[in-house]
């Protein structure tokens, strides 16, 4: 369980196994997913590597079946998906698959060359029959010398304009548009193409005439001058078309067949392809002794899971046939191990967050568990309405429903929705929370327990209305100081539906949200403090690093939720009652000359002490770390090197490994501070996006149903004017829906880097084949 909550403890393992087994092993260890190969050939370059030509003839592989793949795509024939194949590739299926791969793509190569040599026929063929069949329809057998051929059709125009302008009109043009028959779309971009005639006079204008035609690109078939010469030659034509009708038919079929085989062993194919590419880039990061029947590697696992690496290379070497048993050595080293960080289906998306924003170092305290919680929340604060987080918590549950369907379809937003589908269900199931607390479904409110405010005690003799005083009044506020208004008691759950129809809605529900967003902030980035306690606990920096963030970050920021508290506690009218931004404004800058500055008799001070406070913790998170390393190494200049080694060389090796240059602590400590004390002020301001975007999410709201829902139904009437009024609602529904998430997204992901601790990267421990 302590493995969920900080990186797994690691541990380095040297393997020894024979090589006649090495692929089996490496396979075994490949679906495991739990080891990562350590390079030994650090120092050799890519292309001197043992095994780089078995990786370069799979990549060579990995090209054909790419040109496979689409060849069966263009044919739409369709590719099986639920392949569940277990075959263990061995170095002679790289052979045999090298020699099938070269034979299936010059036999397919060869297919499309033939069929396109047939295709450039039978166009060709056609358009002479085409040609001969429209010059019938130009002349009767008359002895006229002309040129005939076929132009594209969007060529045409500018091919008669040029015509015209070289022989002024001393020419005759006819032309007709080919209409294609169903034979001629068999190629896979059909082209509309004309057929003319020019009629002239001499041999020198008609040999100009072609090579106009050789510049268009157009094509010249011979056309006899007689009736009958092209009778002949059209029946001919007919003929020979027919003859390769039948023949780009049998070759259309042939190829058919060719790739619907190819595709039925595609994916089998592409998995043994990529499974021996990966092990020979493996056996690359390994050893082999001078016998060549020995390979050594090191590896990263689990130290939990040194039991399953053993296993697995047993049942390796079973497979192989490997006389010997591979032997599993755990050695002592002073490397920094990766950071691996256990996850399954659930916490893979808040994983991949946070590992977006920096991988942690090795065994510090991983804060993925805990953003389970605080994203989904922080969001529902935004997006507050159980209308809208039902819709979205139903369409999350449809998606983790229907998983495996979606993941056949390999749309890239698709899979994105798919992978974080738990992410959107618990945002959904705490937007529903949140929508309940703020009273608004869809900018409706729920009157389940009754108000707590009312109207009866306002009229006279209690109050001061009266019934001409309703008559005369279009708005009307309730005094909460008029005894029986305000029955003392609050809205059990929730904000007061009466809310939803008070004029001053707005700017009783900013403030609220306003300094409800500051609180949660203050308090979220407090817990993110708090838990680095755990990692300051063992680099030993808790009274250099944690106690001075949290005095400073509590004598500012924890007095300002203090004072919002108390003001909410202390009953004051509004017009006396000072402004929170103005007094934290006026402590900063020591102004206490102001009138309306006071909210409690020793405040002035309270407020000064805390911020003489927060200021000094600053010099201390600057320069205590450093200095203090500073002195250790002073001291340790007295010491011979080989004492230092053995005093430092367990569990201070990494101190011993700082005190290369004092300049990069100073300058460390430098940026670490800077960047601590400004993004606590950066970041409480971030955090008022909960109340800027929940404000505007509960506008689009009211807007959708006032402009849109109310609209409809009042002007139109009928079961009609109902289904489309709820079509168009739920239209414009989704729309809003989609756009806060995004919003709140953005929001979300910017605000959340508060849960991460910025650390170098480190690659990642899993090893496995692609699926």
């Amino acid at each position: 369980m302590d493995s969920f909550f900080r990186s797994e403890e690691m541990c380095l393992v040297q393997l020894f196994f024979q090589t006649e087994s090495a692929h089996n092993c490496i396979n075994e260890l490949g679906h495991l997913g739990l080891v990562q190969f350590k390079d030994l050939n650090p120092g050799t370059v890519a292309f001197q590597r043992r095994f780089v030509k078995e990786v370069k003839k799979c990549e060579e592989m990995e090209r054909i079946l790419r040109f496979l793949e689409n060849e069966v795509v263009k044919s739409n024939i369709p590719i099986p998906a639920d392949f569940t194949s277990e075959t263990i590739p061995v170095p002679r299926d790289v052979l045999d698959l090298e020699s099938r791969f070269d034979k299936l793509e010059q036999e397919l190569k060869e297919i499309n060359s033939n069929r396109d040599t047939l295709r450039q026929n039978f166009t060709q063929l056609m358009e002479i029959n085409h040609l001969l069949q429209m010059t019938d329809d130009f002349f009767e057998e008359v002895a006229i010398r002309f040129v005939a051929g076929v132009i594209k059709h969007e060529r045409f125009p500018a091919f008669e304009k040029i015509l015209w302008r070289l022989f002024h009109g001393n020419f005759v043009l006819r032309h007709a548009e080919i209409k294609p028959h169903e034979e001629e779309n068999m190629a896979e971009d059909p082209v509309k193409k004309d057929v003319f005639v020019v009629f002239v006079q001499g041999d020198q204008i008609r040999g100009k005439i072609r090579k106009l035609c050789d510049g268009f690109h157009a094509s010249m078939y011979p056309c006899p001058n007689n009736a009958y010469a092209r009778k002949e030659m059209r029946t001919n034509a007919n003929t020979r078309i027919e003859d390769l009708r039948l023949v780009l038919k049998r070759t259309e079929e042939f190829r058919e067949t060719t790739l619907t085989a190819a595709a039925a062993n595609l994916q089998e194919w592409t998995s043994k392809v990529k499974k021996m590419k990966a092990i020979y880039y493996t056996l690359n990061l390994c050893n082999i002794d001078i016998t060549q029947k020995l390979i050594v590697a090191e590896i990263w696992c689990p130290v939990s899971d040194l039991n399953s690496v053993h296993t697995a290379l047993i049942h390796g070497s079973e497979q192989s046939g490997s006389s010997l048993s591979p032997v599993v050595n755990r050695i002592q080293t002073q490397q920094t191990p990766p950071t691996f960080n256990r996850v399954n289906s659930f916490t893979t998306g808040f994983q991949s967050i946070i590992d977006a924003y920096g991988v942690g170092n090795y065994q510090e305290i991983n804060p993925a568990p805990y953003t389970m919680v605080t994203f989904p929340f922080l969001f529902a604060v935004m997006f507050g309405d159980c209308g809208h987080g039902l819709v979205m918590t139903l369409l999350a549950l449809w998606l983790i429903l229907h998983q495996e369907h979606f993941r056949k379809l390999k749309n890239e937003l698709i899979d994105m929705l798919v992978d974080g589908r738990y992410i959107i269900f618990l945002m959904g199931l705490f937007s529903i929370y949140t929508g309940l607390i703020y009273n608004d479904c869809f900018s409706k409110s729920f009157n389940v327990f009754g108000s707590s405010w009312s109207v009866r005690p306002m009229f006279h003799p209690h109050g001061p209305w009266t019934n001409d005083t309703l008559h005369d009044s279009g708005h009307l506020h309730l005094d909460p100081l008029v005894s029986g208004v305000y029955s003392g008691n609050p809205y059990p759950f929730g904000v007061d539906p009466i809310w939803n129809i008070a004029s001053n809605k707005l700017s009783f529900l900013n403030s609220y949200k306003m300094k409800m967003s500051v609180i949660m902030g203050v308090a979220h980035m407090l817990f993110g403090v708090t838990l680095s306690l755990v990692n300051y606990i063992n680099l030993k920096d808790v009274a250099l690093q944690f106690i001075p963030e949290v005095i400073f970050m509590l004598s500012l920021f924890g007095y300002l939720i203090f004072l919002i508290l108390y003001k909410w506690c202390v009953v004051m009218k509004s017009e006396s009652a000072p402004s929170i931004l103005l007094l934290f404004i006026n402590m900063m800058l020591f102004d206490y000359s102001s009138e309306g500055t006071v909210l409690y008799r020793t405040q002035k001070p309270v407020q000064i002490f805390l911020v003489v406070v927060a200021v000094l913790m600053v010099p201390w998170l600057l320069f205590a770390k450093p200095l203090l390393l500073y002195r250790k190494h002073k001291q340790l200049k007295f010491l011979s090197l080989q004492f230092c080694l053995s005093l430092f060389f367990g569990v201070k090796k990494a101190f011993f490994s700082l005190q290369v240059s004092m300049a990069d602590i100073f300058v460390y400590q430098g940026i670490h501070t800077i960047e601590y004390c400004l993004g606590c002020i950066s970041n409480t301001a971030s955090y008022l996006r909960l109340w800027a975007l929940s404000l505007a999410h509960a506008e689009l709201s009211e807007v959708l149903w006032k402009m849109v829902l109310q609209v409809a139904l009042r002007v139109t009437s009928g079961m009609g004017s109902v289904l489309l009024a709820v079509t168009f609602a739920a239209f414009a529904v989704l729309t809003v829906t989609i756009l806060l998430v995004m919003e709140g997204l953005s929001a979300f992901l910017h605000a959340l880097r508060l849960h991460c601790t910025p650390s170098t990267y480190t690659p990642d421990v899993a090893f496995g084949f692609c699926s």
